[in-house]
Protein backbone atom coordinates (compact mmCIF):
# COMPACT_ATOMS: atom_id res chain seq x y z
CA UNK A 1 0.00 0.00 0.00
CA UNK A 2 1.31 3.77 -0.75
CA UNK A 3 2.36 5.93 1.81
CA UNK A 4 2.03 9.02 0.16
CA UNK A 5 -1.11 11.51 -0.09
CA UNK A 6 -3.53 11.37 -3.04
CA UNK A 7 -4.38 14.79 -4.38
CA UNK A 8 -6.64 16.27 -6.96
CA UNK A 9 -5.61 19.03 -9.44
CA UNK A 10 -8.30 21.42 -11.23
CA UNK A 11 -7.54 23.69 -13.60
CA UNK A 12 -9.65 26.86 -14.73
CA UNK A 13 -11.08 28.35 -17.26
CA UNK A 14 -14.41 30.24 -16.48
CA UNK A 15 -17.51 28.03 -17.23
CA UNK A 16 -15.58 25.39 -18.90
CA UNK A 17 -15.18 24.46 -14.54
CA UNK A 18 -19.09 23.45 -14.92
CA UNK A 19 -16.79 20.00 -16.80
CA UNK A 20 -14.93 20.24 -13.39
CA UNK A 21 -18.27 20.40 -11.15
CA UNK A 22 -19.73 17.77 -13.08
CA UNK A 23 -16.83 15.30 -12.42
CA UNK A 24 -16.75 16.41 -8.42
CA UNK A 25 -20.13 15.37 -7.95
CA UNK A 26 -19.62 11.94 -9.63
CA UNK A 27 -16.90 11.86 -7.17
CA UNK A 28 -19.10 13.21 -4.43
CA UNK A 29 -21.82 10.69 -5.36
CA UNK A 30 -19.61 7.98 -4.78
CA UNK A 31 -17.86 8.91 -1.63
CA UNK A 32 -14.56 9.72 -3.41
CA UNK A 33 -12.56 12.06 -1.19
CA UNK A 34 -8.90 13.14 -1.47
CA UNK A 35 -6.42 13.95 0.56
CA UNK A 36 -5.95 17.51 -1.04
CA UNK A 37 -6.81 20.26 -3.51
CA UNK A 38 -5.43 22.67 -5.29
CA UNK A 39 -7.43 24.46 -7.96
CA UNK A 40 -6.77 27.63 -10.34
CA UNK A 41 -9.39 30.41 -11.38
CA UNK A 42 -12.88 28.63 -11.79
CA UNK A 43 -11.09 25.71 -10.77
CA UNK A 44 -11.48 26.74 -7.16
CA UNK A 45 -14.07 28.81 -7.28
CA UNK A 46 -15.92 25.43 -7.97
CA UNK A 47 -14.02 23.18 -6.39
CA UNK A 48 -14.10 24.50 -2.78
CA UNK A 49 -17.57 22.77 -2.98
CA UNK A 50 -15.78 19.88 -3.01
CA UNK A 51 -14.30 19.80 0.52
CA UNK A 52 -17.74 21.60 1.96
CA UNK A 53 -18.99 18.05 0.34
CA UNK A 54 -22.16 20.38 -1.88
CA UNK A 55 -23.08 18.07 -4.83
CA UNK A 56 -24.68 19.95 -7.12
CA UNK A 57 -24.12 23.28 -5.32
CA UNK A 58 -21.65 25.11 -8.04
CA UNK A 59 -24.16 24.44 -11.49
CA UNK A 60 -26.96 25.44 -8.87
CA UNK A 61 -25.86 29.07 -8.20
CA UNK A 62 -24.37 29.66 -11.78
CA UNK A 63 -28.04 28.60 -13.18
CA UNK A 64 -30.06 30.70 -10.78
CA UNK A 65 -27.74 33.99 -11.32
CA UNK A 66 -27.36 33.67 -15.53
CA UNK A 67 -29.12 36.14 -16.25
CA UNK A 68 -28.86 38.44 -12.99
CA UNK A 69 -26.60 42.02 -13.80
CA UNK A 70 -26.09 41.78 -9.89
CA UNK A 71 -23.92 38.77 -10.28
CA UNK A 72 -22.10 39.41 -13.36
CA UNK A 73 -22.26 41.10 -17.12
CA UNK A 74 -21.27 44.61 -18.59
CA UNK A 75 -23.35 46.33 -16.17
CA UNK A 76 -20.94 45.33 -13.35
CA UNK A 77 -17.87 45.65 -14.86
CA UNK A 78 -18.94 49.10 -16.47
CA UNK A 79 -19.64 49.92 -12.72
CA UNK A 80 -17.19 48.11 -10.23
CA UNK A 81 -14.07 47.44 -13.02
CA UNK A 82 -15.40 43.63 -12.02
CA UNK A 83 -17.40 41.21 -14.25
CA UNK A 84 -18.41 39.28 -11.97
CA UNK A 85 -19.57 41.71 -9.53
CA UNK A 86 -17.40 41.20 -6.20
CA UNK A 87 -19.24 41.59 -3.20
CA UNK A 88 -22.70 39.91 -4.85
CA UNK A 89 -20.84 36.98 -6.15
CA UNK A 90 -18.34 36.25 -3.64
CA UNK A 91 -20.13 37.90 -0.68
CA UNK A 92 -23.55 37.51 -0.71
CA UNK A 93 -24.35 34.41 -2.90
CA UNK A 94 -22.56 32.29 -0.67
CA UNK A 95 -23.94 33.61 2.82
CA UNK A 96 -27.21 33.93 1.57
CA UNK A 97 -28.45 33.15 -1.66
CA UNK A 98 -26.80 29.68 -2.04
CA UNK A 99 -25.09 28.97 1.52
CA UNK A 100 -21.48 27.59 1.57
CA UNK A 101 -21.42 25.16 4.40
CA UNK A 102 -18.69 26.79 6.29
CA UNK A 103 -18.81 23.87 8.92
CA UNK A 104 -18.31 21.15 6.67
CA UNK A 105 -15.91 22.43 5.11
CA UNK A 106 -13.32 23.73 8.04
CA UNK A 107 -14.08 19.89 9.52
CA UNK A 108 -12.70 17.89 6.42
CA UNK A 109 -9.50 17.10 7.06
CA UNK A 110 -8.53 17.60 3.22
CA UNK A 111 -5.77 20.30 2.43
CA UNK A 112 -7.32 23.04 -0.43
CA UNK A 113 -5.41 25.56 -1.97
CA UNK A 114 -5.92 28.37 -3.75
CA UNK A 115 -3.63 29.60 -7.27
CA UNK A 116 -3.34 33.34 -7.49
CA UNK A 117 -0.83 35.55 -9.29
CA UNK A 118 0.97 38.75 -7.71
CA UNK A 119 1.19 41.25 -9.89
CA UNK A 120 3.45 43.32 -7.84
CA UNK A 121 5.82 40.47 -7.82
CA UNK A 122 5.11 38.25 -11.02
CA UNK A 123 5.07 35.06 -8.81
CA UNK A 124 2.52 32.55 -7.89
CA UNK A 125 0.79 32.63 -4.64
CA UNK A 126 -0.17 29.40 -3.16
CA UNK A 127 -2.74 30.19 -0.07
CA UNK A 128 -4.21 27.60 1.81
CA UNK A 129 -7.46 27.42 2.95
CA UNK A 130 -8.46 26.44 6.02
CA UNK A 131 -11.09 28.44 7.61
CA UNK A 132 -13.92 30.33 5.92
CA UNK A 133 -14.29 33.98 6.15
CA UNK A 134 -13.93 37.62 4.15
CA UNK A 135 -10.38 36.44 3.28
CA UNK A 136 -11.69 32.84 1.85
CA UNK A 137 -14.15 34.56 -0.25
CA UNK A 138 -11.16 37.14 -1.28
CA UNK A 139 -8.60 34.57 -1.96
CA UNK A 140 -10.69 32.60 -3.84
CA UNK A 141 -12.11 35.93 -5.87
CA UNK A 142 -8.35 36.75 -6.67
CA UNK A 143 -7.58 33.24 -8.11
CA UNK A 144 -10.71 34.02 -10.67
CA UNK A 145 -10.29 37.60 -11.37
CA UNK A 146 -8.90 37.50 -15.11
CA UNK A 147 -7.71 40.41 -16.38
CA UNK A 148 -9.25 43.21 -18.10
CA UNK A 149 -12.35 41.80 -17.10
CA UNK A 150 -11.69 42.03 -13.43
CA UNK A 151 -9.84 44.71 -10.93
CA UNK A 152 -7.05 42.72 -8.48
CA UNK A 153 -7.83 41.73 -5.00
CA UNK A 154 -5.91 42.88 -2.27
CA UNK A 155 -5.71 40.36 0.39
CA UNK A 156 -3.05 38.93 2.72
CA UNK A 157 -0.28 41.73 1.85
CA UNK A 158 -0.51 40.80 -2.04
CA UNK A 159 -1.96 42.64 -5.15
CA UNK A 160 -3.63 39.26 -6.93
CA UNK A 161 -5.24 38.43 -10.16
CA UNK A 162 -6.05 35.23 -11.86
CA UNK A 163 -3.73 31.99 -11.07
CA UNK A 164 -3.58 30.80 -14.31
CA UNK A 165 -1.17 33.89 -15.09
CA UNK A 166 1.17 32.14 -12.66
CA UNK A 167 0.83 28.27 -12.55
CA UNK A 168 -2.15 26.40 -14.99
CA UNK A 169 -2.04 23.17 -14.01
CA UNK A 170 -0.45 23.21 -10.44
CA UNK A 171 0.57 19.46 -10.45
CA UNK A 172 4.10 19.67 -9.61
CA UNK A 173 3.03 22.12 -6.72
CA UNK A 174 0.88 19.48 -5.17
CA UNK A 175 3.75 16.59 -5.99
CA UNK A 176 5.95 18.95 -3.88
CA UNK A 177 3.88 18.97 -1.08
CA UNK A 178 3.98 15.14 -1.08
CA UNK A 179 1.21 14.13 -3.30
CA UNK A 180 2.72 10.92 -4.55
CA UNK A 181 -0.52 10.23 -6.66
CA UNK A 182 -3.68 12.90 -8.33
CA UNK A 183 -6.19 12.93 -9.88
CA UNK A 184 -6.16 15.88 -12.32
CA UNK A 185 -9.09 17.83 -14.04
CA UNK A 186 -7.81 19.44 -16.98
CA UNK A 187 -10.86 21.68 -19.51
CA UNK A 188 -9.17 21.79 -22.53
CA UNK A 189 -9.24 18.54 -24.95
CA UNK A 190 -6.43 16.42 -25.52
CA UNK A 191 -4.54 17.56 -28.35
CA UNK A 192 -5.17 21.14 -27.25
CA UNK A 193 -1.86 23.87 -27.41
CA UNK A 194 -2.25 27.09 -26.42
CA UNK A 195 -1.27 29.81 -28.88
CA UNK A 196 -0.52 33.47 -28.55
CA UNK A 197 -3.00 34.98 -26.31
CA UNK A 198 -5.32 36.70 -28.08
CA UNK A 199 -5.80 40.87 -28.54
CA UNK A 200 -2.68 41.61 -26.48
CA UNK A 201 -2.27 44.28 -28.69
CA UNK A 202 -5.25 45.92 -26.78
CA UNK A 203 -4.69 44.50 -23.40
CA UNK A 204 -1.05 45.67 -23.35
CA UNK A 205 -1.96 49.79 -23.18
CA UNK A 206 -4.68 48.66 -20.57
CA UNK A 207 -2.79 46.96 -18.58
CA UNK A 208 0.55 49.67 -18.56
CA UNK A 209 0.65 49.74 -14.64
CA UNK A 210 1.01 45.73 -14.69
CA UNK A 211 3.96 44.97 -16.68
CA UNK A 212 4.38 41.57 -14.92
CA UNK A 213 0.83 40.99 -15.82
CA UNK A 214 1.67 41.49 -19.41
CA UNK A 215 5.19 39.50 -19.39
CA UNK A 216 2.79 36.45 -17.79
CA UNK A 217 0.74 36.44 -20.61
CA UNK A 218 3.09 36.04 -23.12
CA UNK A 219 4.66 33.16 -21.27
CA UNK A 220 1.70 31.81 -20.97
CA UNK A 221 1.08 29.52 -24.11
CA UNK A 222 4.46 28.36 -23.57
CA UNK A 223 3.58 27.46 -19.55
CA UNK A 224 0.86 25.57 -20.36
CA UNK A 225 2.10 23.51 -23.11
CA UNK A 226 5.24 22.71 -21.07
CA UNK A 227 2.25 21.38 -18.17
CA UNK A 228 0.19 19.96 -20.07
CA UNK A 229 3.10 17.70 -21.44
CA UNK A 230 4.18 17.11 -17.36
CA UNK A 231 0.90 15.99 -17.00
CA UNK A 232 0.71 13.38 -19.98
CA UNK A 233 4.60 12.34 -18.15
CA UNK A 234 3.02 11.20 -15.14
CA UNK A 235 -0.37 9.80 -16.39
CA UNK A 236 2.65 7.37 -18.56
CA UNK A 237 4.10 6.86 -14.82
CA UNK A 238 1.07 5.67 -13.68
CA UNK A 239 0.95 7.93 -11.03
CA UNK A 240 -1.77 10.97 -12.47
CA UNK A 241 -5.05 9.99 -13.45
CA UNK A 242 -6.30 12.08 -15.77
CA UNK A 243 -9.78 13.65 -16.94
CA UNK A 244 -9.66 15.72 -20.27
CA UNK A 245 -12.92 16.28 -22.18
CA UNK A 246 -13.24 13.45 -24.89
CA UNK A 247 -14.37 16.70 -27.57
CA UNK A 248 -14.34 20.75 -27.14
CA UNK A 249 -16.12 22.21 -24.94
CA UNK A 250 -17.33 24.47 -27.04
CA UNK A 251 -18.30 27.44 -24.37
CA UNK A 252 -17.92 30.89 -23.87
CA UNK A 253 -15.53 31.76 -20.43
CA UNK A 254 -18.55 33.85 -19.13
CA UNK A 255 -21.64 32.18 -20.58
CA UNK A 256 -24.99 33.59 -19.28
CA UNK A 257 -26.86 30.34 -21.40
CA UNK A 258 -28.09 27.98 -18.54
CA UNK A 259 -28.14 25.30 -21.12
CA UNK A 260 -24.98 25.92 -22.07
CA UNK A 261 -23.52 25.32 -18.37
CA UNK A 262 -25.62 22.24 -18.00
CA UNK A 263 -24.48 20.70 -21.36
CA UNK A 264 -21.23 21.02 -20.48
CA UNK A 265 -21.26 19.90 -16.45
CA UNK A 266 -23.08 16.67 -17.80
CA UNK A 267 -20.66 15.96 -20.15
CA UNK A 268 -18.13 15.94 -16.93
CA UNK A 269 -21.05 13.57 -15.49
CA UNK A 270 -21.13 11.49 -18.22
CA UNK A 271 -17.51 11.14 -18.62
CA UNK A 272 -16.48 10.53 -14.75
CA UNK A 273 -19.16 8.03 -14.55
CA UNK A 274 -17.68 6.22 -17.70
CA UNK A 275 -14.35 6.19 -15.84
CA UNK A 276 -15.22 5.74 -12.58
CA UNK A 277 -14.23 1.73 -12.17
CA UNK A 278 -10.71 2.94 -13.79
CA UNK A 279 -10.45 5.72 -11.47
CA UNK A 280 -11.26 3.33 -8.44
CA UNK A 281 -8.95 1.14 -9.50
CA UNK A 282 -6.01 3.95 -9.68
CA UNK A 283 -6.96 4.57 -6.22
CA UNK A 284 -7.02 1.19 -4.66
CA UNK A 285 -3.32 0.89 -3.99
CA UNK A 286 -3.29 4.37 -1.96
CA UNK A 287 -4.40 4.72 1.53
CA UNK A 288 -7.57 5.30 2.08
CA UNK A 289 -9.55 8.42 1.28
CA UNK A 290 -9.95 11.60 3.38
CA UNK A 291 -13.46 11.85 3.95
CA UNK A 292 -15.41 14.52 4.85
CA UNK A 293 -16.67 15.54 7.96
CA UNK A 294 -19.93 15.77 6.98
CA UNK A 295 -21.86 15.38 3.54
CA UNK A 296 -24.26 18.22 2.44
CA UNK A 297 -26.07 18.58 -0.91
Amino acid sequence: MATGKTGIVLEGGGMRGMYTSGILDVLMENHIYLDGMVGVSAGIAFGCNYKSGQIGRALRYNVRFAKDSRYSGIKSLLKTGNYYNAWFAYHLVPTHYDIFDYNAFEESPMECYAVCFDVNTGEGVYQRLDHVNDDFFEWIRASASMPIVAQPVEVGGHLLLDGGLADNIPLKFMMDKGFTRNVVILTREDGYRKTAEHGMWLMKPMLRKYPKVIEALMKRPALYNMQVQQVREQERKGTAFVFRPSKPLDVSRTTHDPKEMNRVYQQGREEALKRLDDLKKFLADDDEPATPAASHE
